[in-house]
C-alpha cells in the first residue's frame, strides 16, 4: 500500500488532463444513469478497498469542519466548543475551519479514527463518488484522485463503463 500511495500523486497527475477532458464532456452529455453507475462502481470497489490499510486522506488533508461538527465534535470529548476550536482548527484561505496540522490529530496508529462516531460530515461523506449530483463534484473528484487510491480506481472505472 505504501508504494502505491507514494505513487499517487504521479499517477493522478500523468491522468489529470485527461480525466478533466473527460468530465467536462461527461457534464456536457448529462448522462442520466451517472449517480447510479458512480454508486454501483464505489460500492464495486469499497468492496475490496479497506482504508485502515491506506487513511492517506487523514494523513494528508482536513476536512472541513462545520459549526455542527464543531458542536457534535466537542461535545463527544466534554471539551468546550471554543477550547476544541483552539486546540485542533484554524481558518484557512477559504475562511473555512480545517485542522491545524496532519496528519489528523484524532487518526490512531492503526489508522482508526477514535472520533468516528461524531466525525465531520466531510469525512463520513468522503471520498464522495456515491453523492447524487456527481457531475457537481468532478474539479473535487479530481483532486481526489491524488489522495485516494480508491478514487483513482474509480475514476479509471467509469471510463471503461463510460466510453466517451
Amino acid at each position: 500500500m505504501d508504494k502505491i500511495i507514494r505513487d499517487l500523486p504521479k499517477r493522478s497527475l500523468e491522468k489529470r488532463a485527461e480525466n478533466k477532458k473527460y468530465f467536462k464532456k461527461l457534464k456536457s452529455k448529462q448522462r442520466k444513469r451517472l449517480d447510479l453507475l458512480m454508486q454501483e462502481i464505489h460500492e464495486a470497489e469499497f468492496e475490496n478497498t479497506d482504508c485502515l490499510t491506506c487513511a492517506n486522506c487523514c494523513k494528508t488533508t482536513s476536512p472541513i469542519f462545520t459549526e455542527k461538527d464543531i458542536s457534535r465534535i466537542s461535545k463527544f470529548l466534554r471539551m468546550k466548543e471554543r477550547n476544541f476550536v483552539s486546540q485542533y482548527l484554524k481558518r484557512d484561505e477559504d475562511d473555512f475551519m480545517v485542522l491545524q496540522s496532519s496528519p489528523c490529530a484524532f487518526l490512531d496508529q492503526d489508522n482508526s479514527c477514535f472520533i468516528y462516531e461524531v466525525r465531520p460530515k466531510a469525512c463520513s461523506e468522503y471520498p464522495h463518488t456515491n453523492r447524487k449530483k456527481f457531475s457537481q463534484l468532478t474539479e473535487l473528484t479530481i483532486k481526489n484522485t491524488e489522495i485516494c487510491p480508491a478514487v483513482y480506481n474509480i475514476v479509471e472505472t467509469l471510463k471503461v463503463k463510460l466510453p466517451l
